[in-house]
């Protein structure tokens, strides 16, 4: 999917430049306060520039958010991609997990934003969830089904092991407050990502550990 902007030429390092300024303004807005509650003027504040100089870049709040959510999904489906069907499903899965984990930790506005899109209904990116995302999991899934097949992870049901690993990992960026308020100061510092690891390695792969 092509997310096009202001111009179809090519773009000056200025331009460029002011983009990634304006885009990474709307993230923090966008992750403060959801789609619905942000507003151009609010986005140009804090990029420091004119509301019209901002529409130079960008036609709307829309194409901001599109752009942005563009980005997030390719830097969230990274690692997926990267799941091999000839490498050992084991040490595959274990760095599945792990830069899931490194990416809550990373970009947690990002997963704020992201959360929040879906929460709405995702009306601004369904194309891509149904598609490009779709197409991907897909794909994942019948590497993990050959990998039952051969009998090297415990038959489950592939999709459902994504989605929980989604669930398990993203937990640690959405709800990173709550997370640390429980741990308490002793355990609630840089520590905790690999506390999580390391439990998130053993319920999965102890789980999907061929039986006998």
């Amino acid at each position: 999917m092509t997310v096009d902007t202001v111009t179809p030429r090519r773009r000056t390092r200025i331009q460029q430049e002011k983009r990634e300024v304006i885009l990474e303004a709307a993230l923090e807005v966008f992750s403060a306060h959801g789609f619905r509650g942000s507003t151009i003027d609010q986005i140009a504040e804090a990029a420091g520039m004119s509301k019209p100089n901002l529409l130079y870049y960008f036609r709307s709040k829309e194409d901001i958010h599109r752009t942005l959510l563009q980005r997030l999904l390719d830097t969230w489906l990274a690692p997926l991609r990267e799941l091999d069907d000839i490498g050992d499903p084991m040490t595959e899965l274990r760095s599945y997990i792990r830069r899931k984990l490194e990416m809550a930790r990373d970009y947690p506005r990002e997963s704020r934003l992201f959360a929040n899109e879906i929460i709405q209904g995702a009306p601004r990116i369904m194309p891509m969830l149904e598609g490009e995302l779709k197409t991907l999991v897909d794909e994942k899934a019948e590497v993990m089904k050959g990998w039952m097949h051969a009998g090297k992870i415990a038959p489950t049901d592939p999709w459902h092991l994504i989605f929980s690993i989604w669930a398990t990992t993203q937990h640690y960026a959405d709800f990173d407050v709550q997370v640390r308020a429980v741990l308490g100061p002793d355990r609630g510092g840089e520590g905790r990502f690999e506390d999580a690891a390391r439990f998130l390695e053993q319920l999965y792969l102890e789980g999907l550990r061929p039986k006998g």
